[in-house]
């Protein structure tokens, strides 16, 4: 809300009256205007219409009255730094331009019906705000009792506000579930969270602690409902999973694609260039990032290639040895080195005849190789290692890599030559986060997979699971997220799998607590310590080290609340 200025509050209606008129002429003209006393152009004194009425009249003169000074003031002096300068001091208010005209007064009553007006009309604003948000909108003071429920809340918790305003909101819900204490215990807002303050109830919070001038008196959250969501979306996976294995009943497919589960646009677009350039014998380059399942893509395009019954042949060229990565590539003669074998060994590339080489993480290759691939790819010839026989191959090769090969040949690691050999076709298969609403799909096809290998019956999935899937990154793409389903698998009991049983990256309402207070004293020898406020900064820091840590203990010494204590280690950039 704009600032209030004080021209905004004063009271036009006052006269300037000499101070050689007598109290009982001014007190005549007080009874409808305030008066302003001056003299050679000086204001001595006020006399308010308030003022005149508890005064009798006498023939005194007004310059012989003992007059406070009033507050001269500026018309765009703000109303509230008025008061913060003055509080103490709470004078009438003579309002005078630069030029010197007088404008009006401000009282002690105007500024104090002003500033309750104004709050008035900020609260007005605030409940009208809380009634118009789709979400459920609770207010706690600092002691954890509500002084805000809007009508959402009170239609999804089914309690009225006037059964909760005014009582500690752990009155009704559970403590453990509560994501406002959690903040004025720690300071720090949440935003995004999956959130069950209820076991029947599903909600996305975002919280935020209340402060003033550093204290933590409140705090605010708001939750959106998510549970029917929630809901449809364990009959939608429960769908899927059915559909897939009738599916696979009725209609074994024989389209090698179908290994590739996802309905996004994304995949869907991946796997139709992919098919499109299945059936050539171009040679081509997948890229992506690490788990994003680039050899599960080679494969099926060398199934549905005309070279579907010769061999597939995958190399992984960032595990073998350099020393060993040419015979292994292109085999060695008899007695080509100590401990060959005597008739001598083909290698990948020949083993690959008529079929198709997967050359994974090709960026890895040793530079010195990089040329014989290259004069391979171009002569469709090679040499094993120590022979002197040309071996000629008809071979397909598909390529992959994590990396960046732009950079990479700029740093002078990888040929440009035999990345545009590579690069005839370019297939990019996108990341997982790039195709969230695959996830569901993938999730039950692994959970089927590993309760079947581990002989366990397939499990109900906590809808809280799902909601952090969906939020997590997933930096290492399917391969973690088959890892993460493996973990479940293998550590559920009963029937309901559960968050307990996540991975600490994947774990609900994860809010990256602060490390160990070990490191705060040697963070401290290398910041300026003549800043302001570093003598608090110090004494935060001595009391933890005293605590070991113990940021509880630390507060309670400190005479601070564990909230307020984090807010103060994050100004200071202490966690």
């Amino acid at each position: 809300m704009k600032s209030l200025a004080l021209s905004l509050v004063m009271d036009q209606n006052a006269l300037v009256i000499p101070a050689n008129q007598s109290l009982q002429t001014a007190l005549e003209k007080a009874s409808t205007h305030h008066l302003i006393v001056v003299t050679e152009d000086q204001v001595i004194g006020v006399l308010t219409k308030e003022q005149a009425a508890l005064i009798s009249p006498s023939s005194q003169l007004l310059h012989n009255l003992q007059w406070i000074p009033p507050l001269i003031i500026e018309p765009e002096m703000d109303t509230i730094a008025f008061c913060q300068e003055h509080l103490h001091d709470l004078r009438p208010v003579v309002v005078r331009s630069t030029g010197g005209e007088i404008l009006g007064i401000v009282t002690p009553t105007l500024l104090i019906e002003s500033l309750f007006n104004s709050w008035k009309i900020i609260n007005t604003f605030f409940d009208t705000l809380l009634d118009t948000v789709n979400e459920a909108i609770a207010v706690v003071t600092q002691d954890g009792v509500v002084s805000h429920w809007n009508s959402k809340a009170q239609a999804m918790y089914s309690i009225a506000d006037q059964s909760i305003i005014g009582k500690p909101i752990s009155n009704f819900f559970e403590r453990t579930a509560l994501a406002t204490l959690s903040i004025l215990d720690e300071g720090r807002p949440i935003r995004q969270a999956y959130h069950r303050p209820r076991p029947e109830t599903h909600v996305q919070i975002n919280a935020s602690p209340v402060i003033l001038e550093g204290e933590i008196i409140g705090a605010i959250s708001a939750e959106q409902d998510i549970t029917q969501v929630v809901r449809l979306n364990e009959e939608l996976s429960n769908a899927s999973s059915l559909l897939l294995d009738l599916k696979q009943k009725t209609d074994p497919s024989k389209d090698p694609f179908t290994r590739i589960i996802g309905k996004s646009h994304p995949i869907q677009r991946t796997i139709s260039i992919a098919r499109k350039v299945a059936g050539s014998e171009a040679t081509i380059l997948i890229t992506g990032e690490s788990g994003v399942g680039k050899e599960l893509f080679a494969q099926a395009i060398h199934k549905d290639s005309p070279r579907a019954t010769k061999p597939f042949i995958a190399v992984n060229c960032g595990a073998i040895p350099i020393a060993l990565f040419e015979s292994e590539l292109f085999g060695y003669k008899g007695g080509a080195f100590t401990g060959a074998e005597r008739k001598g060994k083909p290698g990948k590339m020949e083993l690959a005849h008529e079929g198709t080489l997967f050359l994974d993480e090709i960026g890895e290759l040793p530079i010195q190789l990089q040329v014989k691939l290259l004069r391979v790819l171009q002569d469709k010839c090679f040499y094993r290692v120590g022979g002197t026989e040309a071996i000629t191959v008809d071979t397909r090769i598909i390529a992959a890599t994590n990396r960046d090969l732009d950079k990479m040949i700029k740093s002078g690691d990888f040929r440009e030559d035999l990345y545009y050999r590579l690069n005839v076709i370019a297939l990019e298969i996108p990341p997982l986060r790039q195709r969230t609403e695959d996830i569901p799909d993938l999730l039950q096809s692994f959970l089927k997979e590993f309760t079947i290998k581990y002989k366990k019956p397939i499990p109900i999935l906590d809808p809280e699971i799902m909601i952090n899937f969906l939020k997590y990154d997933w930096p290492g793409n399917i391969r973690e997220l088959r890892n993460v389903i493996e973990r479940l698998a293998i550590l559920a009991e009963g029937k309901m799998l559960n968050s307990q049983y996540l991975p600490p990256q994947l774990s609900s309402l994860n809010y990256d607590l602060p490390s160990p207070v070990t490191s705060l004293a040697s963070q401290i020898i290398h910041r300026n310590l003549h800043q302001e406020n570093s003598g608090e900064m110090k004494r935060i820091v001595i009391t933890l080290e005293k605590t070991n840590g113990n940021k509880t203990a630390a507060a309670r010494l400190l005479g601070i609340s564990r909230g307020t204590l984090y807010y103060k280690l994050k100004q200071y950039g202490l966690v």
